[in-house]
């Protein structure tokens, strides 16, 4: 299963804002330049993340972005599932476009359906914290970037 630019790009922002002291305001510029991604891509990521909850934005010449919540509150798995647009591995996952002549007599579907449930239960077993452990190691990456 591949993540999408915008799950991924979610989760960078994600990370970056919990390796920084709680009260510490970034910039979407500042992100933007780290990771080497569009500001626009960002802006839009960060505007979501917002509307989820997890990212809370302070407007005003001095006003920037942080986390809206406790790293360990923020749920990769809920975070996935919020930001990728579906889970449709295969044609027969979708309905509305499935022209697979085999669909009724084929066993993948429910193969790659378990697999999709078991890769969501693992990601629903970590939080942000579990992925920030090493704050001092991501920061001197940031700061090298």
């Amino acid at each position: 299963m591949r993540l999408t630019n915008y799950t991924d790009y979610s989760l960078r922002v994600l990370i970056f804002l919990a390796s920084k002291e709680k009260t510490q305001l970034s910039n979407i510029k500042e992100v933007a330049d780290v990771y080497g991604i569009s500001k626009n891509h960002l802006m839009k990521v960060t505007y979501e993340l917002g509307k989820m909850g997890a990212v809370e934005t302070v407007r005003g010449r001095n006003g920037g972005i942080r986390l809206a919540k406790e790293p360990g509150d923020i749920n990769i798995g809920q975070i996935v599932r919020h930001t990728e647009d579906d889970f449709n591995l295969v044609e027969c996952f979708n309905p509305d476009i499935n022209q697979c002549v085999i669909t009724p007599a084929c066993g993948l579907r429910h193969a790659l359906n378990e697999a999709l449930q078991a890769y969501l239960k693992v990601l629903d077993q970590y939080t942000l914290s579990d992925l920030v452990t090493n704050k001092a190691t991501l920061n001197r990456l940031f700061a090298n970037a």
